[in-house]
């Protein structure tokens, strides 16, 4: 198989690396340059229409795209340790989070970058005005986190797992745009003080 990549600050190929990380897996990878928008060459674009890093292929060219996707599938090759949880209110648990993270903070981060980053000006369709109210829905997000971390040491369950690494990612790409944690965020400060001393969150 060989993994299509991208460098940081870009979020989603690296919960791939941090997810693969985790479970020892050697990834054979190949680096995609957003940039240079290698991303859009039409060789890429023939693997995976939306233009998007990252993406994993198959041996037989099947092609896996989206990141968590990717990730379920490293999970049922390599199921130890279990990163999507094993009992049934583990993996409940667990796809919960993913999903507040992607829909509660993942989004309006997004709305940030592509509206108002100064990396993002030549993208067509940016309305400032869109990314500039999204900034106080970050914060919100933010401290919905840290309240949902209070007394915990992950996110979902006892144990580390895939929820943490799209949070993980998604407030380090946060920072990367320029949108602090709160100062007064305590439990979610410590939290990724914690995840980012990991050896995985180097990948």
């Amino acid at each position: 198989m060989l993994f299509y990549d991208s460098p940081n600050p870009a979020p989603n190929p690296r919960r791939v690396r941090i997810f693969a990380a985790e479970k020892g897996i050697d990834l054979p990878s190949q680096e995609v340059s957003i940039p240079q928008r290698e991303q859009k060459a039409p060789e890429f674009v023939a693997k995976n229409p939306r233009g998007q890093t990252p993406i994993l292929e198959l041996d037989d060219g099947t092609i896996i795209a989206e990141s968590v996707a990717i990730m379920r599938y490293l999970e049922a090759l390599n199921p130890e340790p279990p990163l999507f949880g094993n009992a049934p209110l583990e993996i409940a648990e667990i796809e919960m989070w993913n999903r507040r993270v992607e829909l509660i903070l993942m989004l309006p981060v997004g709305a940030v970058w592509v509206h108002t980053h100064r990396f993002t000006a030549a993208l067509p369709g940016r309305n400032t005005e869109w990314g500039e109210a999204n900034r106080p829905r970050v914060e919100e997000a933010m401290r919905f986190f840290d309240s949902a971390l209070d007394g915990r040491e992950f996110l979902a369950g006892s144990a580390f797992s895939a929820a943490d690494i799209l949070l993980l990612t998604t407030v380090d790409f946060a920072l990367f745009v320029g949108l602090e944690v709160p100062e007064d965020c305590a439990s979610l400060r410590d939290w990724h003080a914690r995840v980012s001393a990991r050896p995985s969150a180097s990948a």
